[in-house]
């Protein structure tokens, strides 16, 4: 059994949540910059655009109506996508707070 004094304890808990606080911010500077503006997702609004324009061009209420849903849900999509990513970077800055404050209540005798 490894002796671990109450020190060391606050020492371990407070860097183990601080590593996982930053991990946590990076991982949610990553969701917002790679989840929110894809390629693919790009790609999509720009040929529903075009697939609505033709559609109001032919008169096609259908099309524009599938159009018009296809895009909303492609907005629902991004701002999913950029809620956990800001959820994550507030869980991460959090973290660190309260590693912080674990750190803090250390007492050196």
């Amino acid at each position: 059994m490894i002796p671990l004094s109450t020190i060391d304890m606050q020492m371990i808990i407070g860097a183990t949540i601080f590593i996982l606080g930053c991990m946590c911010v990076l991982l949610g500077i990553f969701v917002l910059v790679s989840r929110g503006y894809s390629r693919e997702i790009r790609a999509l609004a720009t040929h529903s655009a075009r697939l609505g324009r033709k559609g109001m061009a032919e008169e096609v209420t259908g099309l524009v109506n599938s159009a018009s849903e296809l895009v909303g849900a492609l907005n629902s999509l991004v701002k999913t996508a950029s809620g956990a990513g800001l959820f994550l970077i507030i869980l991460g800055i959090g973290m660190i707070a309260a590693s912080y404050w674990v750190v803090e209540q250390i007492q050196v005798i």
